[in-house]
């Protein structure tokens, strides 16, 4: 009898101890998806990570750490080579400055296309963290350039999809963009072609092209050339304008209403926008110029006169 009991009793230790081992691993706080490449270098391959840390200046070195090293059960490659060097990073006004050494732009190590992608996984990586709402990529301590040797700029999760097919396809738009005369008192139109990838949209090409200044002589930029364009978006026929404080401290000497009409004016050429909304580092509670109010949905406004020019220079009749 004795030795029954002891039995039972051993049994029910031993289940007893079987169900605690086979207990589930507690859910971390919080999940994150790590983007990798497939073998192919196609695509972003993305792989849930878990983790209970929340503060931002821990999560982001964390991320990193698992960007950069490829779990040895994926079947994906990292989307930048070991060879580059990772050298560290701050962020500071929801922009997540990322700093790599100059074999970024090795084109041993990182093709246009596999940069494009790279981009475009660091980008939908790390702004999940709550704080992080664009990234900015350094190499070499210079901002990264695109192929026309133009900075990069802010890249938000937005701007990338995740088939390399779409990545790398361009297409050829025409654009009608006002800029002004010499006066700094009216509108000129200038029509311009430009050739872009799918993932810039009209909006945000259109105001990259305000920023780039007028091609044409006789036409004169209304916005400064190192205006920073944080965000674009269209919701409801409402063009959404996101710019930096270089916005506000606006010196070039045109009046005070051109700089915003030359934005309007030209967006309003899209069907798709209406009315802008004009932002500074997130925020509609400024004046620009102490004359114009940003807390506004602007309309096309024709008050300033346009003038139109074909793409040869030569005003229309």
């Amino acid at each position: 009898m004795r030795y029954r009991l002891a039995m039972w009793l051993f049994l029910a230790l031993l289940l007893a101890g079987c169900g605690r081992r086979q207990e589930a691993e507690p859910a971390k706080a919080n999940t994150f998806r790590i983007y990798y490449l497939n073998n192919s270098m196609t695509s972003l391959s993305p792989r849930d990570y878990g983790t209970d840390t929340a503060d931002a200046e821990a999560l982001v070195p964390e991320l990193m750490g698992q960007f950069l090293n490829v779990p040895n059960d994926a079947d994906c490659q990292p989307a930048i080579l070991g060879t580059v060097g990772y050298l560290g990073c701050h962020l500071e006004n929801r922009v997540l400055y990322l700093y790599f050494d100059a074999a970024y732009s090795n084109r041993a190590n990182m093709d246009p296309i596999r940069e494009i992608l790279s981009r475009a996984a660091l980008t939908k990586t790390l702004t999940q963290i709550d704080g992080v709402d664009y990234i900015s990529i350094y190499v070499a301590e210079q901002p990264l350039l695109n192929q026309d040797g133009q900075p990069v700029g802010l890249l938000a999760d937005t701007d990338f999809i995740e088939s390399i097919s779409d990545v790398n396809t361009f297409e050829r738009s025409q654009l009608i963009l006002y800029f002004t005369d010499e006066t700094g008192q009216k509108l000129v139109r200038e029509n311009r072609e430009v050739v872009h990838s799918i993932n810039t949209s009209l909006e945000r090409l259109i105001v990259e092209q305000l920023i780039e200044g007028p091609h044409l002589s006789g036409r004169y930029p209304t916005l400064p050339p190192d205006l920073g364009l944080l965000n674009v978006s269209v919701s409801e026929n409402v063009c959404y304008i996101n710019f930096d404080s270089v916005f506000l401290n606006n010196v070039l000497e045109v009046n005070e209403y051109v700089p915003i009409y030359s934005i309007v004016n030209s967006l309003g050429e899209l069907s798709t926008v209406n009315r802008v909304q004009i932002t500074v580092n997130g925020s509609s509670n400024e004046m620009f110029r102490d004359v114009v109010s940003l807390d506004t949905q602007f309309e096309r406004n024709l008050e300033f006169g346009q003038t139109p020019v074909r793409t040869d220079g030569e005003e229309e009749e």
